[in-house]
């Protein structure tokens, strides 16, 4: 199944967690599939969350009923019942999922999600839900939120601005950002300078508003 930055994604388990990742990528216009066990938890976010279902995510046919495996990305969001996080991660691994990312609540158990399947695992104590959901949704490769409307981004170059100098690019006046830094393959961080040319290997830090980063990311 071929990537697309688009692709609806399915979160399971709606705690502080799962909650904030489904909503944010409800916000930037993801479609999301949400499970979680508890009737209560589905009924308090009814009409805020594309679709969600009421079931027992640790049994295949009912993932299969959901049409999870119909789904590229995934996110195991279930917090204290270790055993139901590590079934499911290993469940949509046996799905062939193509992008799993799960929530750990320790190393050990991160170390555990990664051997059954887990592309990514996240720290909740590290990884806010909302700065999750930029990563889980695009092209980004890290995000950090500076200020209430002010970001950084980690992402590629898009195509119209490989080859060009950026002081040609007219980068700031069309999508309102900046490239602070580059990063070439095999080399370190740089800052960015008027003569700097992109290509595509490299990696950018970009800075600016959130929408308009969050644009310029997903650029193609």
């Amino acid at each position: 199944m071929a990537e697309k930055n688009s692709d609806p994604v399915v979160v399971i388990g709606l705690g502080r967690f799962g909650t904030a990742i489904a909503l944010e990528l409800v916000r930037r216009g993801t479609e999301v599939l949400a499970i979680d066990s508890r009737p209560k938890i589905a009924q308090s976010l009814a009409g805020r969350i594309t679709q969600i279902a009421t079931a027992d995510a640790t049994d295949i046919e009912v993932l299969r009923q959901l049409g999870v495996p119909d789904f590229y990305r995934a996110v195991v969001a279930i917090g204290g019942d270790l055993e139901a996080s590590i079934l499911t991660t290993a469940l949509l691994a046996e799905l062939e999922i193509d992008d799993i990312w799960a929530k750990a609540v320790s190393e050990q158990h991160g170390q555990i999600l990664r051997r059954i399947g887990a592309h990514h695992v996240v720290f909740p104590e590290h990884d806010m839900g909302e700065r999750v959901a930029h990563l889980v949704s695009g092209r980004m490769l890290d995000y950090m939120q500076v200020d209430e409307n002010f970001a950084l981004v980690k992402t590629r170059p898009p195509k119209e601005y490989i080859g060009v100098p950026l002081g040609r690019s007219n980068l700031r006046k069309k999508y309102g950002v900046t490239i602070v830094a580059v990063k070439s393959e095999n080399e370190e961080f740089t800052y960015a300078t008027a003569e700097t040319e992109l290509v595509y290997s490299d990696v950018v830090l970009v800075s600016g508003r959130t929408e308009d980063v969050e644009r310029f990311a997903e650029l193609p």
